[in-house]
């Protein structure tokens, strides 16, 4: 990671490694195959392992084309489609079974903890921090922590100078997409299926998006590489709606069509907190900092309503997106304070690891509820974040939510992800269980078999 070992370096095998740092083999071979999903070596069979040729320390810098061009403005039909994806449920009330993705547990956001920080930010933060901010990119302290953070937890390699503080994920997006507009860049390409909500970010941007493929190995950068988009927004951790993982070679790939076509990757990393299988494939990011734009924010991970995302930029992009994030109304001052000092004081990693088995064990129990009241759905993706996708042959998902909606399930449909739907894409439901206690799995299934029944 730090650039001790030099592209095309042999590794020892696996059992020579094992036996010289007195381990289990099994798991050297674990770390090695983590090592080799995210892209930082290379195996093949009958050859041994070996450093992969990315320049995992960070790629330098290449501005991108500056012909300035309108940017996109902040439209109020933004909003408007946040609130309608969020409500898409028949009523308006709460639900007595909540199987949208979008959320965390809110129940379990910690309050205690929060207000300390809060506290804590009121009785030290100089008078100045009460003012209006004077640092488009956000307070430095919360910069700072989240480059060390994100370094550990993530494998992302940036630092305070690199991140910008945005207004949730959404804040980012937008402005990333007006940056890229008024560097000329005029075509985008999105994940389809992908969030609805982001395609039409970009679109407010003056972005034309490009709609590309995914599939069980994540978007399809053999689709994407016959396209003429200038950049791409990929989930590749976890794909969302369909929990694909991007695989190591599409992410080998995907990394050198950005070379090649002098583009930007936009990585949207929305839980990468969350696998329950083995430890997370790292950003993406980590492999070519100059390449690759790394997205976050604290909705997944502690509560939506904090509107506090982040991003980590190449140095040409910085000043840009910083002026539009902070135009768009950046993050409360105050909150990012508490942020800042809730990671610092290890509040957010104790958060997260009480998390992890909860909605482990929630997942799990969703599951078993499908294979007793509904087996004939198919579930895709991997055992992590807060949603999964069940496969319905021929299933009227419009009909289908509608109904679910009357026995007062929240719940999405595939289709409505799709940029471009079509009678030949396969249909299904987005099952969310970040919401949903695990003692009410059951019956939440049981309720929405006889939705899909009737539909």
């Amino acid at each position: 990671m730090r650039g001790r070992l030099h592209a095309g370096t042999r590794l020892p095998s696996t059992r020579a490694l094992a036996a010289e740092l007195s381990l289990s083999r099994g798991v050297v071979v674990e770390a090695y195959a983590q090592l080799t999903a995210e892209g930082y070596l290379v195996a093949r069979q009958g050859a041994p392992t070996r450093v992969a040729a990315v320049n995992a320390a960070g790629a330098q810098d290449r501005p991108a084309t500056d012909r300035p061009a309108p940017a996109g403005a902040n439209d109020p039909e933004v909003a408007a489609a946040v609130a309608h994806a969020r409500r898409s449920w028949v009523g308006g009330a709460t639900p007595a079974f909540d199987l949208r993705p979008w959320a965390p547990d809110l129940a379990a956001f910690p309050r205690r903890a929060w207000a300390s920080s809060l506290r804590t930010v009121l009785r030290d933060a100089p008078d100045a921090a009460l003012g209006n901010p004077t640092e488009p990119r956000g307070a430095d302290v919360l910069r700072a922590t989240l480059a060390a953070y994100l370094g550990r937890s993530r494998g992302v390699a940036t630092d305070a100078g690199h991140m910008v503080v945005t207004g949730g994920m959404t804040g980012g997006v937008a402005a990333i997409g007006a940056a890229l507009r008024l560097r000329g860049v005029r075509r985008i390409a999105v994940e389809d299926p992908g969030f609805s909500v982001h395609r039409l970010l970009l679109g407010r941007a003056g972005l034309e998006t490009i709609p590309v493929p995914v599939d069980e190995d994540g978007l399809d950068v053999d689709a994407l590489a016959v396209t003429d988009a200038e950049a791409v927004l990929v989930a590749p951790a976890h794909q969302y709606p369909t929990g694909a993982v991007l695989a190591p070679e599409r992410r080998t790939a995907l990394l050198a069509w950005a070379r090649e076509r002098d583009a930007l990757v936009l990585e949207d990393d929305y839980d990468g907190e969350y696998r329950y299988d083995r430890e997370p494939v790292g950003a993406l990011q980590g492999l070519d900092p100059g390449r690759v734009v790394y997205l976050g924010s604290a909705s997944k991970m502690l509560a939506p309503a904090l509107r506090l995302g982040w991003a980590a930029l190449p140095g040409h992009l910085v000043g840009e997106v910083a002026l539009h994030a902070a135009a768009g109304g950046g993050a409360p001052m105050l909150d990012q304070l508490a942020l800042a000092d809730l990671i610092d004081r290890g509040e957010l990693d104790r958060h997260l690891r009480r998390m992890r088995p909860v909605y482990r064990a929630r997942r799990e129990a969703l599951l078993a509820a499908f294979s007793a009241e509904l087996p004939a759905a198919r579930v895709t993706g991997i055992a992590a974040g807060l949603s999964f996708t069940v496969l319905l042959d021929r299933l009227d998902e419009g009909a289908a939510c509608v109904e679910a909606g009357r026995r007062g399930i929240a719940v999405w449909g595939l289709g409505s992800f799709r940029a471009a739907p079509s009678p030949d894409d396969e249909t299904g439901l987005i099952i969310g269980y970040g919401a949903l206690p695990q003692s009410a799995a059951r019956r939440a299934v049981a309720e929405l078999a006889a939705a899909v029944a009737q539909a």
